[in-house]
C-alpha cells in the first residue's frame, strides 16, 4: 500500500482539520515533524475515551488555540516545519489480538519511513500501548526516552493481556535497556513494577520528588540529554487529576502545568528529538480541557532547540 493510503487525512477525520491549522502551510517534503493519529481505545481497562484523543488535540489546536507561543515569542509555524498526516486506518474487528497485530505490522514500517525521510513522528493517542510500536522502530537509534506519567506501564502483563496500556515499556526493554528510561511525574505502580524499573536501572522521579525539588530533577535532564538522541512519550495523566477529567486512569498528587514547562525547557539544547507520543487523551461531553492541555505541551516541546534538529 502507498505511504499516504494508510492514513485519513486530517480535514476528513472527525476533527476536520489538521494540528494547529496554521495559515502557512507546509508540504510533507517541506516538513521537519510530522503529525499522525492513531485513535485507538482497545486495552482500557477503566476509563473509555482514547479513541477521540487525536480529535481532542486536532480540534482544539485548530479552532481554540492560537499558533503564536506567547513564551517564545513566535508563531509554532516558525519555529517548527509541521505537517499532519491524518489517523493512521484502522481496521474494523472486534478481536483485539488481531487490532494489535495490525499496528505491530504497519506503525514501524511507518515510522521506519518517516526517519528515512529525516522527519520527527509524533503520535497522537490512543491509549499508551501505541508507545511500544513507534518505539520499537525507533530503538536502533539508542535513544534517551523520557516518559512522563503517572503510571510505570511496566508490567508484564494485565488481566491476561500480555500487550495493552498498562505493559508497554516492560516489553520494551527486550529493545532498549532500562537504564535509557526516565520516568517522571510516576505516583502510581505496583511492587513489581517498581523491582523491574530498579532491577533494569530505570531513573525514576516520581511525582513528591518533582514538588519537593524540582530543580534536582531540572539538572539531571539537562545533563542526562546533552548531546543525546532523545524520545519523549507523554501521558497525559502525568498531570494532576483536575486537570485531566477526560483521562482514563487520573491520579492526585500530579504535576502542573509550570512544572512540565520546566522540565521541558531544562532538556539540553545539544539534545535531537528523533520522536514523541502526546497519549490517553480523551474527549467527554464536550469537555476539551484535555485537548488544549495536550496541545499547549506539544507547542513547547515542538518550540524547543532540540526538537528542531
Amino acid at each position: 500500500m502507498d505511504f499516504f493510503n494508510l492514513f485519513i487525512v486530517p480535514e476528513k477525520t472527525k476533527a476536520g482539520y489538521s494540528f494547529a491549522d496554521t495559515p502557512v502551510k507546509i508540504s510533507f517534503k517541506e516538513s521537519k515533524v510530522v503529525f499522525y493519529g492513531v485513535p485507538l481505545d482497545a486495552t482500557t481497562s477503566f476509563g473509555k475515551g482514547t479513541a477521540r484523543g487525536p480529535e481532542a488535540i486536532r480540534l482544539t489546536s485548530a479552532r481554540q488555540i492560537e499558533t503564536f507561543v506567547l513564551d517564545e515569542k513566535a508563531d509554532i509555524y516558525d519555529l517548527s516545519k509541521i505537517y499532519d498526516l491524518g489517523d493512521l486506518r484502522i481496521p474494523r474487528t472486534k478481536s483485539v489480538n488481531r487490532m494489535l497485530s495490525f499496528l505491530d505490522d504497519t506503525i514501524p514500517g511507518a515510522v521506519e519511513t518517516l526517519r528515512q525521510e529525516g522527519k520527527i513522528p509524533v503520535m497522537m493517542g490512543g491509549e499508551h500501548t501505541l508507545s511500544y510500536y513507534q518505539l520499537k522502530a525507533l530503538a536502533k537509534e539508542r535513544p534517551l526516552v523520557i516518559h512522563f506519567d503517572a503510571h510505570r506501564d511496566m508490567k508484564p502483563e494485565y488481566e491476561g493481556m500480555k500487550m495493552c496500556h498498562t505493559t508497554p515499556f516492560y516489553h520494551l526493554l527486550e529493545y532498549i535497556p532500562g537504564e535509557n528510561f526516565v520516568q517522571i511525574g510516576i505516583r502510581q505502580t505496583d511492587r513489581e513494577e517498581n523491582e523491574i524499573a530498579a532491577k533494569n536501572g530505570v531513573t525514576t522521579f516520581d511525582a513528591w520528588q518533582v514538588h519537593e525539588d524540582i530543580e534536582s530533577v531540572a539538572d539531571y535532564l539537562n545533563r542526562a540529554t546533552a548531546g543525546k538522541k532523545i524520545y519523549i512519550s507523554f501521558d497525559i495523566d502525568v498531570y494532576d487529576l483536575p486537570y485531566v477529567p477526560c483521562t482514563g486512569t487520573p491520579e492526585p498528587f500530579g504535576l502542573d502545568p509550570f512544572q512540565v514547562l520546566h522540565l521541558v525547557k531544562a532538556i539540553s539544547p545539544s539534545a535531537q528529538l528523533i520522536g514523541m507520543d502526546m497519549v490517553e487523551v480523551g474527549l467527554k461531553n464536550d469537555d476539551y480541557r484535555e485537548g488544549a492541555l495536550a496541545t499547549q505541551t506539544l507547542l513547547r516541546i515542538l518550540s524547543r532547540e532540540y526538537a528542531r534538529k
